[in-house]
């Protein structure tokens, strides 16, 4: 019986790497498509992805000069589609309030964030830093 157990537990091993294999191909063939490129993260897959998508939808529809205060503003609202009030920005809504969105060509920081709420990346030649402080209410 025991070598039966350690059979199934090294196919499910196995099993599990192709799939972890083929999630991380898959992601990077996104990144690939946005032109992203993250140079630190600690937040989930999903909110990354909408970070990237509504990053590169407000760069696709700046014609020229790059706005970065639009870009940031932009990353902050729309990173969800449950309503808010118009003093609450829609990611506050969702993930909790503080969030802090930065955006430029150069520029350094030194941050602390709250646990998942992380992520700092280029898509371009744009850098944008967003991250989730702690609040008591």
């Amino acid at each position: 019986m025991e070598v039966a157990e350690l059979e199934l537990e090294r196919r499910s091993r196995f099993l599990n790497s192709l799939i972890e294999k083929k999630k991380a191909k898959e992601q990077q063939e996104q990144y690939d498509r946005l032109n992203v490129s993250v140079r630190a993260s600690d937040m989930p897959i999903p909110l990354q992805t909408r970070a990237f998508k509504c990053a590169r939808e407000q760069l696709d529809s700046m014609p020229g000069k790059l706005h970065s205060k639009r870009l940031a503003l932009a990353l902050k609202k729309k990173q969800n589609f449950t309503r808010f009030t118009p003093l609450q920005s829609p990611y506050d809504f969702s993930y909790g309030p503080a969030w802090h969105c930065i955006v430029g060509a150069s520029f350094g920081s030194y941050v602390t964030h709250s646990v998942g709420g992380f992520l700092y990346f280029s898509i371009d030649k744009v850098y944008v830093l967003l991250f989730k402080t702690a609040v008591d209410l």
